[in-house]
């Protein structure tokens, strides 16, 4: 069988995705986004124009008619939890995404928490299960657009805030993270200037490679949705030999990871060759060794496309600065510029040192939220981020991190609160976290090494991350301070 047709636009979507852009201040979220196509990697379905509409219009229908509230979306890398999330946008709901692999007792919890008008993206009721028993104040409903739901049956006391669209988590280390919020304008804002950084077109064709509650992965979304491209949706992964057939078949052009995402792909040996369509690497979350920047770099260069080193937080809309191809292997180890539309400022370093990176854009998030009445607060930063990251700007206004202020690493892109490390390895050993490049170092006092193994599981099944983000290790005595705290900097990352 012939391949099908690659899942580009034509001429007459070009137009439509320049005027949508153009546009992008006096519309909404859903409407801006709806000039785009999606294609499911695994059945062939394809959503675009009229159909995507209607299939978001389907899943804002009920929404519509409830108390009102933000939206809590279970949202898994698949079409269905693609059009539920534009449908709950298109329905006026700020969206909370959320790991639908999450325990039970932590949507609970969330949904005590936050008070959304309903939960979505539930997993299907098995036949003759009965009421799974819908928290108090809910009642399960199943909807054919919807899926199955539980929908509250009162208004909330304090309603969302005008403004709020999109509500992620800042860190999937303790057990009641917060949430980030974010406006309508600012996901636009993001969206646009990540558009025009990496210069995507309507004949562009990105692949889920991330999870879409994750800023990163959702932002890919966003942006390609913005410019009119097509975003194919699949959920398999890096290693799965039928995500690679799907790069092929749609002929994929662009492929985004973190750190790790490009190490795995180092040692599956991938050469740009493999798959000829993608002419994109795009890599944040984390510091990527400069080995293997140049090394992609060096690759795709080859094959004539590009590798964009980026850097970006949630709380800043995604992206902040990115590293423009040709400036590598110059600017190697930078993460290059500000996007367009964001500035830049150093704040408390010295001209030989380095300090906080303080960020101004409409990109940045409008706040924090800890409960429901969080949800009702407007802008509380009014466009400026004290990021909490080390860094300086060149002369030639590049950005060179050089690590956290506070105490948050990174496992694989995902920030880790590094005490919440120590204490789920406290059910075992005293231990000291610290932040490494992707890794999160976990140094054990007085243990032996056969149990090394056992407090990585611990930790990983604690904090939802992989085991090999954990890098633990035996020492006699941790490093004490005169008043007996560890002395962090005495121990290497």
């Amino acid at each position: 069988m012939s391949p099908p047709p690659a899942a580009g636009a034509g001429p007459g979507d070009a137009v439509a995705g320049a005027r949508l852009v153009d546009a992008v201040a006096a519309a909404g979220l859903g409407e801006a986004v709806a000039g785009g196509r999606l294609v499911d990697a695994v059945t062939g379905a394809r959503l675009d124009g009229a159909r995507l509409t209607r299939a978001v219009a389907a899943v804002a229908a009920p929404l519509e008619r409830t108390p009102p509230g933000a939206v809590l979306c279970l949202t898994g890398t698949d079409l269905g939890s693609v059009v539920r999330y534009l449908g709950v946008i298109a329905a006026g709901r700020p969206a909370i995404l959320w790991d639908p692999a999450a325990p039970a007792t932590e949507i609970e919890q969330l949904t005590a928490r936050f008070a959304p008008a309903a939960v979505v993206g539930l997993p299907p009721r098995p036949p003759a299960s009965g009421d799974r028993g819908a928290p108090a104040g809910y009642a399960l409903v199943e909807d054919a657009a919807l899926g199955p739901a539980w929908l509250r049956r009162a208004a909330p006391e304090v309603a969302p805030h005008g403004q709020l669209s999109v509500l992620l988590g800042t860190s999937g280390s303790t057990g009641r993270p917060r949430l980030v919020r974010q406006s309508a304008a600012g996901v636009l804002a993001s969206a646009g200037s990540i558009r025009a950084a990496l210069d995507i077109r309507p004949d562009d064709v990105a692949i889920t490679t991330l999870p879409l509650f994750y800023t990163f992965g959702l932002s890919v979304l966003h942006s390609h949705l913005l410019a009119g491209a097509t975003v194919v949706v699949d959920g398999r992964g890096l290693l799965a030999a039928p995500f690679w057939h799907a790069v092929d078949r749609y002929r994929v052009t662009a492929i985004a990871g973190v750190p790790h995402s490009y190490e795995l792909l180092a040692r599956k040996r991938w050469r740009p060759q493999a798959n000829p369509s993608v002419r994109v690497l795009t890599v944040s979350g984390g510091r990527l060794r400069d080995e293997l920047a140049l090394r992609f770099h060096e690759a795709m260069t080859a094959h004539g496309g590009r590798l964009y080193v980026m850097y970006g937080q949630t709380e800043a809309g995604s992206r902040i600065c990115v590293l423009p191809p040709d400036a590598l292997p110059g600017k190697l180890g930078s993460v290059g510029p500000p996007v367009p539309g964001m500035r830049l400022f150093i704040e408390g370093g010295t001209p030989d040192g380095p300090g906080e990176v303080v960020c101004h854009s409409a990109a940045v998030m409008m706040g924090y939220a800890d409960r429901a009445e969080d949800l009702a607060r407007g802008d509380d930063l009014g466009g400026t981020l004290r990021t909490g990251d080390r860094g300086r700007l060149d002369d030639d206004g590049y950005l060179w991190l050089s690590g956290r202020m506070s105490r948050i690493g990174k496992a694989y892109g995902v920030r880790v609160d590094l005490d919440a490390v120590e204490r789920a390895a406290a059910a075992m050993v005293t231990a000291a976290a610290v932040a490494g490049d992707d890794r999160i170092s976990l140094w054990c006092e007085g243990i032996g090494a056969e149990r090394l193994a056992d407090v990585a599981a611990l930790v990983a099944r604690e904090l939802r991350i992989h085991p090999s983000a954990l890098v633990v290790a035996a020492v006699d005595r941790l490093p004490r301070r005169p008043n007996g705290k560890v002395d962090y900097p005495a121990l290497p990352p």
